[in-house]
């Protein structure tokens, strides 16, 4: 069966149907809301209501939601029906511009870390044109920022769009120190690679924890793991084949620019990344993406995984957040030409980069911070929790050069000779891939590794833009108080290697050396999530955070309770599901086994035959058993007692220091009877029947 290309985006509200149903004039104002900022008048709200309806109920449409994304890392939305009755007791479709601009949600029902109580419910929905609205399921999805009665953000969007402007702002002024005109808007761009597990929906639902948790908190390590690195781009199976092109048919329909699709390194991981966007469109892309992948996975019998860690002894799963900053005359800002050593203007932007990574690192580090993110970063997968950018060597050498005042060596990259006369001769690349990097420049963007597989890339995003726009802030300050420009920009380059140079570290990120080393530089080494989280509230993150307007004092302390919330609740739910697992399905199983073991023993002392192995290994199992049912009720206890501090942060430290301590040895021990009970009498599938039976 073929595909018809012409179906792309036939789902999305988008510039070819605006073009088509709106007249000249509507649709020009309707543009320059989208390209400029400017606010969209209520009577071209009208008419653009008007025709999104009539256009949306052509595609099957009865209902229309306001999509909006809470801090939970999914997305919600209220579904209304069309139609409205008439005095003659009939039925007509009408959608105001009104209802396309607000909606109004229930505040106090999502995370809003005290910035809404239950007796204060009023929220608000408001329409983000700059993303465009589609229709699925029969309903008209319209993207949406979502905030309080007060005004303040109760979602990830709203700091995004803010952020967007802080960047456009000051990059525009360091543009216009250069002399350039032409551009009227620098917006930020995402290529969001996204990572996840397939496996067998039968096995998927026979497993608790997977349910419940989205990782297995039980699994003894299969004979066979990633070991063989047979599996990365490999051989897609048939299965999966089928279940990768209907997710491209589906994400196409809606617009969403999926390109690349592989194996990833560990057994039944996959990868799709799209197109760059945007980092709005990005961000709204990469929800819908999570969501379409789940459906279609169900369809196919298949049961899609993104939490960071699903199986332990092999790689857990990311979202490598590629950002860059573009213009709308068609300049790539962080592209560095053929001739970086020349490309001053690059090397400004560059240098505005650098120096906010390493002012703000541990607010970067707190971006990608979450429980399941734990489980992977520093796991000799994923780079620890230190940040650092990796540049390359010849870029790197360029910096150092301008910095001391020496001439650059300008020769070329060279070509890539691989000694096989029918391969044609290549362009060598000016840098290698750092794929142990945490923040790697890759040619032209920056890739941001850290960002788990279930997480909105828009907090990263709106952290990045907000410390390069402060960045580009103090360099745009510089330059337009200068008497001499040229001079002032080398002291730019020279002043960034001087004082942010130790953020550069081109080598193996995974090793032990490299965390010594970080430490002789002073560079922050979060380990863990709970560590990470308190970055949301340093004076000087909330004091950039207001400087750009992107988030209030409140609104990052709102954050921050969000964030500790959040990793007690995950972590209260996976040890409540460890001891049900263990009560009802793996102790009974052992006991079971155990006690036909004992039957055998006796059976065969009764007829004269001493076997001892049977004996030792009933005796091992019960040793077992019994540890098992120590460690559970320890960890039922440590449970109840989560309840009894009130301090957030104490709370936090608790769960990270006793309960998952408590989680890991009940696991280990848990994982070695399984390697004893017989396959027939195990309660839940295997490793082997989660990670090879697709």
């Amino acid at each position: 069966m073929s595909y018809d290309f012409s179906h792309f985006g036939s789902r999305v509200f988008n510039d070819r149907v605006m073009r088509d149903k709106l007249s000249k004039g509507t649709y020009l104002s309707l543009r320059r809301s989208i390209d400029e900022g400017h606010p969209l008048e209520p009577a071209v709200a009208e008419v653009v209501a008007s025709a999104m309806k009539d256009w949306a109920v052509e595609q099957g449409a009865t209902h229309f939601t306001h999509w909006f994304q809470p801090m939970t890392t999914f997305t919600a939305g209220k579904h209304d029906s069309f139609i409205a009755p008439t005095k003659e007791g009939l039925g007509i479709l009408e959608f105001s511009g009104k209802e396309l601009i607000v909606g109004e949600p229930d505040a106090s029902s999502f995370p809003s870390g005290g910035l809404r109580n239950t007796f204060e419910a009023r929220g608000y929905t408001s329409w983000d044109c700059t993303s465009p609205a589609f229709v699925r399921e029969g309903t008209l999805y319209i993207p949406t920022a979502f905030y309080a009665y007060t005004g303040e953000a109760l979602d990830t969007k709203t700091p995004l769009l803010r952020s967007n402007e802080a960047v456009n702002k000051q990059a525009l002024r360091v543009l216009r120190a250069f002399g350039n005109t032409q551009a009227t808007r620098v917006s930020p761009t995402v290529g969001a690679e996204q990572e996840y597990f397939l496996i067998d929906r039968e096995k998927y639902e026979q497993r608790l924890d997977l349910k419940l948790c989205g990782r297995t908190l039980f699994g003894a390590r299969p004979a066979k793991g990633q070991e063989m690195e047979d599996h990365y781009c490999g051989r897609i199976r048939l299965r999966v084949r089928q279940f990768m092109r209907d997710l491209d048919e589906a994400l196409w329909e809606l617009g969403v620019p999926c390109k690349t699709e592989h194996n990833e390194a560990a057994p039944a991981q996959h990868e799709l990344a799209p197109v760059f966007e945007a980092v709005n469109v990005a961000c709204d892309h990469n929800q819908l993406t999570m969501e379409v992948i789940r459906e279609v996975a169900k369809k196919n019998g298949l049961a899609c995984l993104l939490h960071e860690k699903p199986f332990q002894g092999v790689n857990g799963s990311g979202k490598h957040n590629n950002w860059s900053l573009s213009t709308n005359d068609g300049q790539n800002l962080l592209d560095p030409g053929k001739t970086p050593y020349e490309n001053m203007q690059f090397l400004v932007f560059l240098s505005a980069v650098i120096s906010a990574v390493d002012d703000y690192a541990d607010l970067l580090r707190m971006s990608a911070a979450n429980a399941g993110n734990d489980f992977r970063l520093g796991g000799h997968e994923a780079p620890p929790g230190i940040i650092s950018i990796y540049l390359g060597e010849q870029l790197t050498d360029v910096l150092e050069h301008i910095a001391h005042g020496d001439v650059v060596d300008q020769t070329p990259s060279g070509i890539l000779e691989t000694g096989v006369a029918t391969l044609p001769k290549l362009p060598r690349d000016g840098s290698d891939r750092n794929r142990t990097s945490p923040f790697a420049f890759t040619g032209n963007k920056f890739e941001f590794r850290m960002v788990g597989s279930s997480a909105s890339v828009a907090i990263s995003s709106y952290v990045l833009n907000t410390i390069v726009a402060d960045a580009l802030c103090k360099i745009a300050d510089r330059l337009e108080r200068c008497t001499d420009f040229d001079a002032e920009i080398q002291k730019i380059v020279q002043e960034t290697v001087r004082d942010h140079g130790r953020i550069i570290f081109n080598g193996n990120n995974y090793t032990d050396e490299w965390v010594e080393e970080a430490a002789r530089r002073g560079l922050p080494n979060l380990h863990n999530t709970v560590d990470a989280i308190t970055a949301m509230i340093a004076p000087k993150n909330i004091a950039v955070m207001e400087r750009h307007h992107v988030m209030s004092s409140a609104e990052c302390h709102s954050r921050y309770e969000i964030m500790l919330e959040n990793y007690c609740k995950i972590l209260n739910i996976e040890a409540a599901t460890m001891c049900e697992m263990s009560r009802r399905q793996i102790l009974p199983a052992a006991i079971r086994f155990t006690g036909g073991l004992a039957e055998s023993f006796s059976s065969l002392k009764a007829a004269g035959i001493e076997n001892r192995s049977v004996r030792d290994l009933a005796q091992l199992l019960s040793d077992d058993i019994s540890e098992a049912d120590r460690l559970t009720g320890e960890l039922e206890r440590a449970l109840e007692r989560c309840a009894e501090s009130a301090d957030l942060l104490e709370n936090a430290r608790y769960h990270r220091d006793c309960i998952r301590r408590l989680m890991e040895k009940l696991r280990e021990v848990a994982d070695r009877m399984e390697k004893f009970v017989a396959a027939s009498e195990w309660p839940i599938p295997t490793y082997a029947d989660l990670l090879y039976r697709v």
